[in-house]
């Protein structure tokens, strides 16, 4: 039986990974009394007792607990932003490339991509590669999560506003990062292979859970091609990967009286691609759950990964 300790298991993504683990009968979970969270001695005694730590930390916190390991039999999942795009890890993204699936399961560290990222990278990175965008396309990125992206306290704020029922004060739709500078732009713009930082607007819907990416383009970079062809290109590159979906091309089956959804990948680690073009503009459309294939379910697959079984253990 494999030993896994979640460093951060009270917070909303150690949550629910501990949810998705603690029915498994191959994991045992090895817990952490809540007096002890910050002990740092109490701490490293478990991560250098077990197979693989979880972490669900902010920035700083996640360094310090890496810090901390002398066993180097122990793998390190990092779910925080920390090692993203630092050259020792590998990202933990087994879509991204044919070889990338096996760095995961070779690798000591492995970093959990964001949520944004995994919905943009998927879209682009393959038409990057492709030649489809050139890598200095100046990209703009529109996107929108559920609140529980924000973690505990933007939660608490948006179910205060609820039972409240101050319908006045209800936040429907809230852009921010608007200073442009939002912390998920490294890992965008290095595993996608592009030059420039790409323009990215994200916002926070009045739903918990859901998300949608989107990338709108301009027909003029496929030149004589069909529209089509941005979708053979993506049932190409995804055709055997268990987790993500693509639609046809102006697939209408994916609306709801014109309107596309942000929740119906909620409870799945799936992530839906889907391609919207006009005369003379395309829309890529990523759906995801901020919460699987956005977190908790990227953090799970990359474990299973990392265990050497089955990639879809434990996930839906």
């Amino acid at each position: 039986m494999h030993k896994v300790f979640i460093d951060g298991q009270a917070g909303t993504t150690g949550l629910q990974i501990n949810k998705r683990l603690s029915v498994r009968d191959d994991i045992e979970v090895i817990n952490i009394a809540d007096a002890d969270r910050k002990n740092p001695s109490i701490k490293k005694d478990i991560i250098n007792s077990i197979d693989v730590v979880i972490l669900c930390l902010p920035d700083e916190a996640a360094r310090e607990s890496v810090s901390l390991i002398e066993n180097r039999d122990v793998k390190v999942l990092d779910a925080s932003t920390a090692h993203r795009v630092h050259p020792d890890w590998v990202y933990g993204l087994p879509e991204l490339s044919p070889g990338q699936r096996e760095k995961i399961k070779t690798a000591r560290w492995v970093s959990v991509p964001g949520c944004y990222p995994t919905g943009f990278i998927l879209a682009t990175a393959p038409l990057v590669k492709a030649g489809i965008i050139p890598s200095d396309y100046p990209i703009t990125i529109q996107a929108v999560s559920g609140y529980s992206g924000g973690g505990r306290q933007m939660i608490e704020s948006y179910r205060e506003q609820e039972d409240r029922k101050d319908f006045t004060k209800i936040w429907p739709y809230r852009p921010y990062a608007l200073q442009l500078a939002h912390k998920h732009l490294p890992e965008m713009r290095l595993y996608t292979g592009l030059k420039h930082k790409p323009l990215f607007v994200p916002a926070v819907a009045h739903i918990k859970q859901g998300m949608l990416v989107m990338v709108a383009l301009h027909r003029h970079l496929l030149k004589d091609s069909d529209p089509s062809y941005i979708v053979r290109t993506f049932m190409s590159c995804y055709q055997s990967e268990p987790f993500i979906r693509v639609a046809a091309l102006n697939d209408m089956d994916q609306l709801e009286n014109g309107f596309l959804s942000p929740v119906d990948c909620n409870g799945t680690n799936n992530l839906d691609l889907m391609v919207f073009a006009g005369e003379e503009q395309l829309l890529l459309v990523s759906r995801l759950d901020n919460l699987g294939k956005g977190a908790s379910g990227a953090a799970v697959q990359n474990l299973n990964l990392m265990l050497s079984v089955d990639e879809s253990t434990g996930l839906v």
